[in-house]
């Protein structure tokens, strides 16, 4: 027999499913990554309308049958609405999400992931942060978070201020990841870093990262 759960999540991703519904891809703090379907999503004056869309964080209250989940209702504590605004921002949360999923799992403990997540994507939100070192820094501590990547970076010939600002993104509370900006020359030597361990570490295709790549040319 089914159950009703009320998990803490945020969604990665919505596709529609069937004529009316959508299938969600949520990164909970209590369960991982899940899909969930929430029927009657697609429908205009459906009261999951609103919360079936990437970037929404909230409480998910869910129906947990046998093999899926099931939306039957949410409070929303942020839509990230200024995301859905701004093209560019909209591009690099999207592919952060796609980041997300990519190496989060079901039943994993993905707390520090969701977190970093959610702190990523308020950045994103801010004009106080250029979003190209933004995304330098979600790409660095999602592999420090899942053991990917070296900490200390003594191997790189980097400045000091570069290899300072590596070792902060790594070792840093994640409250403070997004509170300093550096210069164009110390921005360049992060970019060869990241593009470096891009291909070392993330192997999968990140549709996203395509238009990114565009927008930042």
């Amino acid at each position: 027999m089914g159950q009703t759960i009320v998990l803490t999540g945020l969604v990665l991703a919505a596709y529609p499913y069937g004529d009316y519904d959508k299938r969600l891809v949520v990164l909970t703090r209590e369960r991982g990554k899940i899909t969930a379907f929430a029927k009657g999503a697609r429908r205009p004056n459906s009261s999951l309308l609103a919360v079936a869309k990437p970037f929404v964080f909230g409480e998910f209250t869910l129906y947990e049958g046998r093999s899926s989940f099931n939306v039957m209702q949410a409070h929303i504590s942020n839509y990230f609405e200024e995301l859905s605004l701004d093209m560019e921002a909209a591009c690099y949360g999207c592919y952060f999400c796609e980041i997300a999923d990519y190496y989060t799992r079901e039943a994993n403990d993905e707390v520090e992931m969701l977190r970093l997540l959610y702190q990523s994507l308020r950045a994103l939100s801010r004009e106080s942060i250029p979003k190209e070192l933004a995304r330098y820094i979600y790409e660095l501590r999602t592999l420090v978070v899942n053991g990917e990547c070296p900490v200390d970076f003594e191997e790189l010939e980097l400045s000091p201020s570069a290899l300072y600002t590596l070792q902060y993104i790594a070792a840093s509370p994640m409250e403070r990841l997004y509170t300093f900006t550096v210069t164009p020359e110390v921005l360049g030597e992060v970019r060869a870093v990241m593009n470096r361990y891009r291909k070392l570490y993330l192997e999968g295709h990140f549709h996203s990262l395509e238009v990114l790549e565009v927008l930042e040319k």
